[in-house]
């Protein structure tokens, strides 16, 4: 039974039928501390009243921000075609391709975007695929602790602190020992990482660049690693791929990421892509799916979910994953993405990225208490010093309509006064400029700020 009571005596027969008599009584489970204040709902209106009191509401927030957010995700540009052609119901409202014979579009999307995966990573074998980023490095993690029989992982500092926390939450009641080692000036330090590295260790987990937006070439940590007998993990920006060496061609085990700047947009965090490959010899210790291409018994093309390491599809006990929404849905978009893009394309949108990165390191120079830090090359993203705290200037620069970046301090003890800012191929050199003016005047009336205060508490 079901009906909508917009009287005294609908609600009274509503609560009659559900066995309760009141609305209090009816809710008494929900703890006071997360209850409505009140559960009466205004008057019904018109679907025309309803979007403008929400476009209304809408335009109360910060909506036309210019974005220097990074840390993981960033604001790059979007082809029109990818929100078209994704949003086809064929693509849209499709799931779990268990019968091939009827899926064939959607499976031969899936190998194609697993292909452009391998591509950039320059991997053997993609599947298709995580959740996000995070995800993506629990989920290696858990394929480096079953291959080598080990129970300790390695993490470098300069990993996504947000990754961390996801992974160390996954594993919480997990038997896994985790030891991070800090960055040297930003970067990866070589000497504590071999120190750290011993016979226990099933993987060391890398970045690269990492969250404070350093490149590395960690080609002779990967060596280290493996004569210790233990796998490198290394979490990639995809983007930044057309331009490094990928993990592929230094020795890499598993190569992870985020996948939201391949098409996805920012969407308030979410849903997200998390992309994962690896060599010919883990490619069994895969999770989620790996589609793969084949002939029926006409000869023909077929596509077909080749490996499945699902706990549905196989005994519990020897699945590898537990991935079972239609996570397929934002890989079509990356392999939309990056077919729409074309290799050329990606490199150009590399190339815009580092370029416009460099330019606002130049304007950033001229501002009279900021440093750039400039220790170690970067590629899209980098880390400022602010004379102040980061977090407070970045909440004034807000209310000026920049997004400035994040304040390190919310991540790492000590470096309240750090901003992580990056610069897309999306934002223009006026954005840039005026970035770095409206910053500098901030900082002025900040200090203004402080020495007047600081006047009237003496007096």
């Amino acid at each position: 039974m079901s009906f909508v009571a917009n009287t005294p005596a609908q609600r009274e027969e509503m609560l009659r039928a559900c066995g309760v008599s009141s609305v209090d009584e009816l809710f008494a489970d929900i703890p006071a501390s997360v209850a409505p204040k009140s559960f009466r709902l205004p008057p019904g209106a018109s679907e025309h009243e309803v979007l403008t009191y929400f476009q209304q509401l809408a335009e109360r927030n910060y909506a036309q921000l210019t974005v220097f957010l990074g840390g993981g995700v960033y604001d790059h540009f979007i082809p029109s075609a990818v929100d078209a052609l994704a949003s086809r119901g064929e693509f849209f409202t499709a799931y779990t391709p268990y019968q091939p014979e009827l899926s064939q579009g959607t499976l031969q999307a899936i190998y194609e975007y697993q292909t452009h995966i391998c591509r950039l990573t320059g991997m053997d074998a993609a599947n298709a695929s995580m959740y996000d980023g995070g995800t993506a490095i629990y989920e290696a993690c858990q394929m480096a602790l079953h291959t080598t029989r080990r129970s300790r992982i390695v993490v470098d500092e300069g990993v996504n602190p947000v990754y961390r926390k996801m992974l160390y939450s996954y594993t919480a009641n997990l038997d896994i020992d985790f030891t991070e080692v800090p960055t040297s000036h930003g970067a990866c330090h070589r000497e504590l990482i071999e120190q750290t590295v011993g016979d226990d260790v099933a993987a060391v987990i890398l970045q690269n660049p990492n969250f404070f937006g350093v490149v590395d070439n960690h080609e002779d940590v990967v060596a280290r690693c493996h004569e210790r007998g233990s796998l490198v993990i290394q979490s990639v920006y995809p983007v930044a791929m057309a331009l490094l060496k990928p993990p592929g061609e230094i020795g890499v085990d598993i190569a992870v990421g985020e996948g939201q700047s391949l098409g996805n947009p920012l969407a308030f965090g979410g849903p997200y892509l998390g992309f994962m490959a690896t060599n010919r010899k883990l490619v069994r210790k895969m999770p989620g799916r790996i589609v793969g291409r084949t002939l029926d018994r006409e000869g023909r093309e077929a596509f077909v979910l080749t490996l499945q390491a699902r706990e549905q599809h196989i005994r519990r006990e020897k699945a590898t994953s537990n991935i079972c929404t239609n996570e397929a849905l934002c890989a079509l978009r990356a392999h939309m993405y990056l077919s729409l893009v074309g290799k050329e394309g990606m490199r150009e949108v590399a190339q815009l990225c580092h370029a416009k990165a460099e330019y606002a390191k130049s304007r950033f120079k001229t501002i009279p208490g900021v440093r750039v830090m400039e220790t170690n090359p970067t590629f899209n993203e980098f880390t400022v010093r602010l004379p102040a705290d980061a977090g407070v200037i970045a909440g004034r620069l807000v209310e000026r309509g920049i997004a400035p970046g994040l304040p390190l301090g919310r991540y790492y003890q000590g470096m309240e006064n750090y901003l992580l800012v990056a610069v897309t191929e999306k934002r223009t050199k006026a954005e840039i400029g005026n970035f770095a003016e409206v910053l500098e005047e901030v900082l002025a009336h900040y200090w203004d700020f402080e020495e007047e205060h600081s006047e009237r508490i003496e007096v």
